[in-house]
């Protein structure tokens, strides 16, 4: 997040929510939009195929088609120039490249729009007016918006519609993703990323590599590495031998989970490092028993940038050990059996790491956002939100002000693209999928909440009554959903959160789980799968009649 949690509650006037479940998904911070709205009476703007939770609080529902974000951005943007109502001042000052902007943008007429998205052309004048007059305003979004062939493009064009409004530097406006897993934000920062060192430094730098390879003792990879959806296909064309997968379930997780088994079975060593015997587990060569959150030390990092303190509360059961412990014993024996040999030179070259502030000191050498994090100030209870480039300096509640990182901000004018697959004869409706509040991902950890489990007992699939009603579909029947990839069969929950046209499931249950559906196609870039839109068929179990 650009901002923080707490200017959505007390400075944001306006609030647009886009590809974010937030209720469901970020309740706290879907609570503080709630607040916002009631006791301040900031606008609430929410564009969603769905009508989610969020919908009933909002002062306007955008119910746009999936894969059309570019789309209604960019008409929200053609009206707010065609009126006059951009920051002409924070455009001259601070961005470049406003005349291409404008000129693929001047193509999305609100019927242009509407045409594309679903959205009526009068709704998408309304909330261009009610964004204009409610500054600051905060935009905010979540995996509805990134897992998209195009999700670096929506990222792009939600940037452009903040820098247009002048939303970006000032308290209650910004860019805000919220964050999709806990801690994902600081393995981000740690570099768990395949394109770059902690720090978000580019592993392609010559002086990035000597400076690590000077730190670690080793030699670096030079190139780029694989995301885990290529892995999985390098693993199935033989060029990945061996995965070591911590914390993670493909095997629910990942889109084609058919594709998924076949690259599991034709991987040569599979090493799993996890709480529980997972889905992915059954492939394993060897399993690793790891300890949960409050079984271990160290530190999270949250959506909004904010690095906190995590304490063990207690111990491991059985043979479970912290990630850090098993990570080190591997690492050691694998320089004793001579498979590594780091250089003397190099601190901690043999992981002889004995506290964990001496992994927070090797960050604060190495990681230039993270330099000023110490132990020592997180246990005086100093609220720190990176960048900290040094000791002394308090942290970055707000990024962006006065000035962006690379100088100007740079407009990215980007026209709407299809999804990579569409309804069609043979696949005639839509599927989405998403979380529900009461499951958590593979539900690994939430299958086990005996609560949990029975307010949310098996995956339903969310379709509307008039698409019940053409395949004899009854509330609580069991219907088949089927790709071209997969099938899978669970109960329908017939409403009308979903349009015609479109269904709803989520990858919660490992035996009926969306990802069998999902589309695999990566978006060129992040390389991110299609997770929200692809081509589906349904039929009722019973009678066997499909959708035409």
């Amino acid at each position: 997040m650009t901002n923080s949690i707490r200017d959505i509650t007390q400075d944001s006037q306006c609030i647009f929510v886009i590809g974010s479940n937030t209720t469901e998904q970020h309740p706290v911070i879907g609570t503080k939009i709630r607040r916002a709205k009631r006791h301040r009476g900031a606008k609430l703007i929410v564009a969603d195929p769905r009508r989610i939770d969020l919908t009933s609080y909002a002062d306007l529902h955008l119910r746009h088609k999936p894969g059309t974000d570019i789309a209604l951005l960019n008409g929200l943007m053609h009206v707010i120039i065609r009126e006059g109502w951009q920051d002409e001042a924070f455009i001259s000052e601070r961005t470049e490249s406003f005349d291409e902007l404008r000129e693929v943008v001047e193509k999305y007429t609100p019927e242009v729009t509407s045409q594309i998205t679903g959205v009526p052309a009068k709704d998408i004048e309304e909330a261009a007016r009610i964004l204009a007059e409610c500054r600051p305003g905060a935009l905010l979004y979540a995996m509805g918006i990134t897992q998209h062939t195009v999700g670096v493009a929506n990222v792009m064009s939600c940037a452009n519609l903040q820098m247009l409004l002048g939303n970006m530097g000032v308290p209650g406006g910004g860019v805000n993703p919220l964050r999709g897993q806990n801690n994902v934000q600081g393995a981000c920062d740690m570099g768990g990323l395949p394109n770059v060192y902690p720090g978000y430094q580019r592993v392609t730098d010559p002086d990035k590599q000597q400076k690590f390879e000077a730190a670690w003792g080793v030699p670096v990879s030079k190139q780029v590495g694989l995301t885990v959806t290529e892995m999985l296909k390098a693993a199935e064309e033989g060029q990945v031998h061996c995965l070591y997968i911590i914390g993670e379930n493909p095997m629910v997780s990942d889109p084609d989970l058919n594709h998924v088994r076949y690259s599991l079975q034709q991987t040569e060593f599979i090493v799993v490092q996890d709480l529980f015997f997972t889905e992915t587990s059954q492939f394993a060569d060897v399993i690793l028993p790891a300890a949960s959150f409050s079984e271990k030390y160290g530190t999270f990092t949250n959506t909004e940038r904010r690095v906190q303190r995590v304490r063990k509360a207690v111990e491991p059961p059985g043979e479970a050990k912290p990630d850090l412990w098993i990570i080190t014993e591997l690492a050691r024996r694998m320089i004793a059996l001579g498979a590594v040999t780091p250089s003397q030179d190099a601190p901690h070259a043999g992981w002889d790491y004995r506290e964990l502030t001496e992994v927070m000191d090797e960050i604060n050498q190495l990681n230039p956002i993270y330099a000023g994090i110490t132990y020592r100030r997180l246990e005086e209870g100093a609220q720190l939100q990176w960048p900290v480039p040094h000791k002394d300096h308090p942290g970055t509640p707000i990024l962006h002000v006065g000035q962006f990182s690379r100088g100007l901000g740079r407009f990215a004018a980007v026209d709407h693209v299809p999804p990579a697959e569409l309804p069609d004869e043979e696949y005639p409706l839509m599927l989405t999928t998403g979380r529900v509040i009461y499951h958590w991902h593979g539900g690994e950890m939430t299958h086990r909440a005996r609560n949990l489990e029975a307010m949310y007992p098996e995956a339903l699939v969310e379709i509307n009554p008039k698409d019940a009603k053409k395949t004899n579909i009854e509330d609580g029947a069991l219907m088949k959903v089927a790709s071209r990839r997969g099938e899978i069969i669970a109960k329908a929950q017939v409403t009308d959160r979903v349009e015609p046209g479109l269904i709803f499931t989520t990858f919660h249950f490992a035996e009926a789980a969306a990802n069998f559906l999902t589309n695999p196609a990566l978006d060129p870039q992040a390389k991110i799968p299609e997770y929200k839109v692809c081509a589906v068929r349904i039929e009722s179990v019973q009678a066997g009649d499909g959708i035409n």
